[in-house]
């Protein structure tokens, strides 16, 4: 084996090394951060301006941490300590972005409602047990991507902490160990220097347009290199060497593969085009259409790597779909806002966040035939619009392809390019002025400006999502900003009713709720999903709802007993209902798409003579009745 062998994999070794010593560094400065917040008595922020003060101080420092560093590496001083600056710095920068703000509370945005819940809940089942279960359903393997979730959880199990207070830092520490991973990649893909610069803008991008949904925002924080080091292993003109790439791109597809289906789908996609772009260009400059080959054939190999990592969370399920378990269509896809019917365009908003996407849009098309970097992220733009056509074009056949979710990606990857668009712009101003230092300075201070009018008003970006985090009721039964809490102060005894009454794990223990976010704080297993969206196809969201109104019609507890115990499914080993004025009562969904609201809520009521027998027990607490089934 020769030296040009032998380098390159010394290379990908190295970089391997790198994001894994980056990402111990952000974890433990994301830990010690958030450890340090804690430890202060901070008033709630949607109270009062304490917080924003205390955040916006945080910020300076990181950001001039981050310009330390480079400095230094501008300067080529000390080559290691810059980089632990960097990484340091911009965790640093995530932790102070997210964790101040949210440092009085202990629920992560959003609190515990909508998707957040069903997102609480599934990190609550996988700290309880490390097996691939389904978040609510009994004896099914999970259908939404374990990945990041099965992580927390086993984080939270060797901390001792109970899932849905682990949401909160586990969410925060990972955005900061995602962010140092892409500088990493980013500084092994361009000049160091360049690297840190947009690794710093595409995290405040994140932040600001993709932080509630953690497990989404990290692979958006990936995905802009990851382009670019697909763009390097697909497109070689000799056909030689970039198999460090092509393998690297196979890994991170097959993480986005076990974190989120619909980022894995686009960027699968648009390095499809990649590919099928390196095939044209081969067949063009070779004149032969045996030249698409070697692309295609690292296209294959991608396809093969991200596929056998993707089968770690995959697997179960698809075996329980070939054994015979039939699976319903599901309605994960019916939903179209009105975002999603029509195409993102942020590159014409009046903001400093439109303002750096038509710049990055105007670089694009400036460098698309000079610029390996703007034709990879110009294809991934391009990517997300073929997507939302096609979204909007799948209303016809009753569904979407969910394409507003893929503008926080949209605005990171213009973002991106707009950084490299103004740093050459200002490298093009600066030399038509000859250098001048007060050119030099000007350009700086825009750049400084800009950046600091951009991440200080991060916060209010995501004010409402930081409200609900305060208003919520955590598993605690208490609320952050000191108010009445809800009925969730309720789940403790609710529990306690059911453990007492119910001899099995909880794991173990069916329960029927429309509170489903009981489940978010407590490992129970549930009848019936929050909705359809969340439920898994296999479960039969739509036949179960029917049973539970069939259930409700019934009139003697003979009736009711001989009914649950030949249900198709395991049947509720408990009831958590609300108190009606006819009866118990469960308020449940059901999917009424292309409407928008896309669920219908409605209510269906138990005559209280059904649980009027001995092979029940009833109890009250707060607004709930706890029916078990001795």
């Amino acid at each position: 084996m020769t030296e040009a062998d032998v380098a390159p994999a010394r290379r990908s070794l190295s970089t391997a090394v790198e994001m894994l010593l980056g990402a111990v560094v952000a974890a433990v400065v994301a830990a010690v951060g958030l450890f340090a917040f804690a430890r202060v008595q901070w008033p709630a922020f949607n109270s009062s301006n304490v917080t924003q003060a205390v955040t916006t101080v945080g910020q300076v420092v990181a950001i001039a941490g981050i310009a330390v560093s480079v400095l230094l590496v501008r300067l080529h001083r000390a080559p290691r300590f810059a980089r632990l600056l960097s990484w340091a710095s911009l965790s640093g920068f995530v932790t102070v972005t997210l964790g101040l703000p949210l440092a009085a509370t202990k629920l992560y945005l959003h609190g515990v409602s909508v998707d957040q819940e069903f997102r609480t809940e599934y990190l609550t089942r996988l700290t309880d047990s490390a097996a691939l279960r389904d978040m609510t359903y009994a004896d099914l393997p999970p259908y939404y991507p374990a990945g990041w979730f099965w992580v927390g959880g086993r984080v939270a199990n060797l901390l001792g902490t109970s899932g849905w207070e682990a949401f909160k830092p586990y969410a925060i520490a990972s955005l900061a160990v995602a962010a140092v991973v892409a500088l990493v990649l980013w500084s092994n893909l361009i000049r160091h220097d360049l690297a840190i610069v947009v690794s710093l803008a595409t995290a405040a991008l994140v932040l600001a347009y993709g932080s509630p949904e953690p497990y989404g925002a990290v692979i958006t924080l990936l995905i802009g290199p990851a382009l670019v080091l697909a763009w390097g292993g697909l497109n070689r003109v000799d056909g030689r060497g970039g198999w460090g790439a092509v393998i690297g791109t196979g890994l991170f597809l097959g993480l986005a593969a076990t974190f989120y289906t619909l980022y894995l789908g686009l960027a699968a996609f648009a390095i499809t085009l990649l590919a099928l772009l390196a095939a044209t260009l081969r067949i063009r400059a070779r004149k032969s259409w045996r030249a698409a080959l070697d692309p295609l054939v690292r296209l294959i190999v991608i396809a093969a790597v991200s596929g056998l990592l993707a089968l770690t969370v995959w697997l179960p399920y698809l075996l329980k779909v070939v054994g015979g378990s039939p699976a319903a269509s599901g309605t994960a896809l019916h939903y179209l806002p009105e975002a999603g019917a029509h195409l993102p365009l942020p590159m014409i908003h009046f903001s400093l966040t439109g303002a750096l996407c038509l710049l990055g849009t105007v670089w694009l098309v400036a460098r698309a035939s000079t610029s390996r970097r703007a034709q990879a992220l110009g294809v991934g733009v391009v990517a997300i619009y073929l997507w939302s056509l096609l979204s909007m074009a799948f209303t016809v056949l009753g569904s979407t392809l969910l394409s507003f979710r893929l503008e926080p990606v949209l605005i990171v990857l213009l973002g991106a390019a707009g950084v490299f668009g103004f740093v050459e712009f200002a490298g093009w101003l600066v030399l038509a002025t000859s250098d001048n230092p007060r050119v030099k300075g000007a350009v700086l201070v825009i750049g400084v400006l800009g950046a600091l009018s951009f991440v200080q008003n991060i916060p209010k970006f995501l004010d409402s999502d930081i409200a609900v985090a305060y208003t919520d009721t955590d598993g605690n039964g208490e609320r952050a900003d000191q108010r009445p809490p809800g009925a969730a102060a309720h789940y403790a005894a609710v529990d306690e009713l059911i453990q007492a009454q119910v001899p099995r794990d909880r794991d173990d223990t069916v329960v029927l709720t429309a509170d489903t976010s009981f489940l978010s704080f407590y490992p129970y297993l549930g009848f019936q999903a929050l909705t359809s969206h969340y439920s898994n196809p296999l479960a039969d969201f739509a036949g179960r709802a029917h049973t539970i109104a069939e259930w409700s019609e019934f009139e003697t507890p003979d009736q009711l007993v001989a009914a649950l115990d030949t249900a198709p499914w395991r049947a509720p080993d408990a009831f958590v209902f609300r108190q009606g004025p006819d009866g118990y009562t469960l308020r449940l969904a059901e999917d009424v798409y292309p409407n928008d609201p896309n669920v219908r809520r409605y209510t269906v009521t138990f005559p209280k003579e059904l649980f009027d027998d001995p092979r029940f027990t009833v109890s009250e607490t707060g607004p709930f009745v706890v029916v078990t089934r001795n």
